[in-house]
């Protein structure tokens, strides 16, 4: 515990706790009790926990409040460069994805890894027959195409609507 020198005076004398009290009753808010009382608002806050008082407001009314003062939530738009994804890979129309199989003969391993190879792993990290897809991955996508159906499947709704 910090010794106070004789020149320093504690933050919470008992006039400045009866006062925050009395403001806080009053219904003040924190900002304001703390330009009243020659505090921080942050000191206020943790006094106020401190002392267990609350405003005893309703979790609905708290809900209620928020959201006249914050802004309506949009909804994120997929980015650009997923959504071009999926629509090479799913393609525009109502058909199926073409689901052909993944070719095996281009495996290779973290260091001869490169921009254009896919980078599926392939078995589990550290095992001895641990590598990765390696076939041609285009425009500088992580998976080639077979893998990239596995990685980029649209939501449930979208795959029910397709089938």
């Amino acid at each position: 515990m910090p010794v106070l020198s004789p020149t320093t005076s504690p933050t919470w004398t008992d006039d400045r706790i009866e006062l925050l009290k009395r403001h806080f009753e009053a219904g003040l808010s924190c900002r304001e009790i703390a330009a009243d009382i020659g505090v921080s608002r942050n000191a206020v806050i943790g006094k106020l926990s401190r002392l267990n008082l609350t405003r005893g407001r309703a979790a609905d009314d708290r809900k209620d409040q928020d959201r006249g003062f914050a802004p309506a939530r949009t909804r994120r738009a997929v980015p650009r460069l997923q959504y071009e994804m999926l629509a090479t890979i799913y393609g525009e129309s109502d058909g199926p994805a073409a689901a052909g199989p993944i070719d095996e003969a281009n495996r290779c391993s973290l260091l001869e890894l490169s921009e254009n190879r896919c980078r599926w792993p392939i078995s589990t990290p550290g095992e001895d027959d641990f590598c990765f897809c390696g076939n041609t991955a285009p425009d500088g996508q992580p998976y080639c195409a077979g893998h990239s159906r596995l990685a980029y499947r649209p939501n449930t709704r979208a795959r029910v609507m397709r089938g």
